[in-house]
């Protein structure tokens, strides 16, 4: 055998070695909690599978635009004092019920001082327009292009104070998305209870500011946290409320922190499970979420590196002024749900109720990225919106478990009948299309517990689509190698020019269902969107498989055997 031959043997044992692993504690149905198999991740079943609760929830943008528009009030007013300008005072229109166009109203007390309110207005409130002007007032609305920022951000906010707050619950792989520009649809695999999943929802996201205590340093509380936890034989186990272990640390600890201090963590990934890194903070909440007027991604003009711009309200602005003040190079913790985000430094006081959060190196998409999660974060204890419950439903475990055994028997059923036609019609070549179609199989399975992606019945539709398509693919090389053999050819050349002339042809066929499934992927919702992904997932495995393993298992039975004549 030549050394390419040995280099594509190498390859496939160790992507099937690995697939192998991957998958285990799915079908072995291991306990992640309790197994010492090296691996321990398994397949998560979303709410069609498992069960759960499923729920939509309005935004009432109505109460979110009157809002916004009385903070650019407060704002305009402030500006229009400290410049001196004999405007006032800046009202909002008062009507029976929230307006989704509320409405500013300017008085002004001559001309000129109109005039420059005018001035001040189009340089530094590009986001209201004029709706009615008079002789000695102004009437503002905000601008169209303002409020679907507003309703995008909104959206963003929610859906990330449901994440945080579902996070700190332990639910693992919850369901958000938004539905159309004021709906969200929320679900819960394997929650029961609709009133227990309604209050931990409903909450507001908490937003705290505090000092990091640095009478013991980082490796210290490490230590001490490490050691708590192991002689109390304490663990954070998934499904456990985040915030009750947090608790128990701390009441282990009393004795041995210093007076008025607490632990927190900040958290490495996204997942309560995933590295934890703890901070001691002093009790003391020196400035909250009430106080935060808004934050947004901005850029350092000096070095164009992303950052995250804050502004607070008067109250917020005085309040951050002394704390930053008194605490000059002391570290002050962004804590959100009793979570820890952002630690910065405080480089030196900070006035005018406006500061910078710093993010530091890497690659600068990474850094946006971070920048606009943060920001969502902040907003979160700063814009919370009204959330209405629309619909509530639960979905019974037998339900699910009905779905997931109708699903393998459908697949199983099919897959049988589409191996049987094919070792039957194609003999010994079909022998061989059917090992690769059980490693496609293999490789789909592996890939999303990798990408830990949910799998949902439409997602097992898709695999079972994805062995349709394999089997297309097949047989359009072994038709191709008809062909040739037909024509003369011996079987080793008939082999070589069936797989390049169907190579187009696979490829074409493969692009053109990647693109459906694309556009379903970013228009779908839900259970389509989990048939995207793993028909995505089968063509790449499809391709890989129908022309690299079938080549390759094709190239070891030429050699080996010293096929005569192809069974095909």
């Amino acid at each position: 055998m030549s050394k390419t031959w040995w280099t594509k043997c190498v390859l496939l044992i160790i992507f099937v070695f690995t697939s192998a692993i991957y998958i285990t504690p799915t079908f072995l149905n291991l306990d992640p909690q309790k197994t010492k198999f090296i691996f321990k991740q398994k397949i998560n079943l979303g709410l069609d599978l498992q069960g759960g609760v499923y729920m939509v929830l309005g935004v009432d943008f109505k109460k979110v635009y009157t809002e916004v528009v009385a903070r650019i009030a407060d704002s305009l007013s402030e500006d229009l004092k400290s410049k001196n300008i004999l405007c006032g005072p800046v009202q909002i229109l008062k009507g029976n019920e929230p307006s989704d166009d509320p409405k500013i109203n300017m008085e002004c007390t001559t001309p000129d001082a109109k005039q420059n309110a005018y001035k001040l207005i189009k340089s530094n409130y590009d986001n209201l327009r004029i709706t009615n002007e008079k002789e000695k007032s102004y009437q503002f609305g905000i601008s169209k292009l303002y409020k679907e920022n507003i309703r995008e951000k909104t959206i963003s906010q929610s859906i990330e104070v449901i994440r945080n707050r579902i996070d700190e619950f332990g639910v693992a792989e919850p369901v958000i998305t938004s539905q159309g520009t004021d709906r969200l649809s929320v679900e819960l695999p394997g929650v029961k209870d609709v009133e227990r999943a309604k209050d931990l929802i409903g909450r507001t996201a908490k937003l705290e500011f505090k000092i990091v205590d640095e009478t013991k340093n980082q490796d210290e509380v490490a230590a001490l946290v490490s050691e708590t936890e192991a002689k109390n034989n304490l663990e954070y186990k998934e499904g456990d409320k985040f915030s009750d272990f947090v608790k128990k640390i701390n009441t282990l600890l009393k004795d041995k922190l210093p007076q008025n201090t607490e632990i927190a963590f900040e958290r490495e990934g996204i997942k309560q499970t995933s590295g934890r890194i703890p901070y001691l903070l002093k009790s003391k909440v020196e400035v909250t979420g009430d106080d935060l007027k808004d934050a947004f991604v901005q850029f350092d003009p000096q070095n164009n590196r992303p950052e995250v711009g804050i502004t607070f309200n008067s109250k917020g602005a005085e309040n951050f002024d002394k704390v930053t003040g008194d605490n000059t190079h002391k570290r002050l913790a962004i804590v959100l749900d009793g979570i820890i985000h952002s630690a910065p430094v405080i480089q030196t006081r900070i006035s005018q109720g406006r500061a910078q959060i710093t993010l530091g190196t890497g690659d600068h998409s990474d850094l946006i990225k971070e920048a606009k999660d943060l920001s969502i974060v902040l907003r979160a204890g700063a814009l919370p919106a009204q959330l209405d419950f629309l619909e509530q439903r639960i979905v019974g475990p037998s339900l699910g478990q009905d779905s997931i055994q109708k699903g393998k028997l459908a697949s199983i059923v099919g897959c049988l009948a589409v191996f049987l036609f094919m070792f039957i019609y194609y003999r010994t070549s079909g022998f061989i299309a059917d090992f690769s179609l059980c490693l496609n199989v293999l490789f789909i399975l592996a890939i999303l517990v990798g990408m830990e992606a949910t799998l949902t019945l439409p997602g097992i539709a898709g695999i079972a689509l994805t062995v349709g398509i394999a089997v297309d693919s097949n047989v359009v090389i072994y038709e191709r190698i008809r062909e040739e053999l037909r024509s003369g050819k011996p079987p080793k050349a008939a082999i070589d020019l069936g797989f390049d002339k169907a190579f187009r042809t696979i490829l074409d066929a493969n692009v053109t269902n990647a693109a459906a499934a694309f556009v379903l992927l970013n228009y779908g919702t839900g259970p389509i969107k989990g048939f995207a992904v793993t028909l995505l997932i089968g063509i790449l495995t499809t391709l890989f498989t129908a022309v690299f393993v079938t080549r390759f298992v094709f190239d070891w039975y030429m050699e080996k055997i010293e096929v005569k004549e192809l069974s095909i």
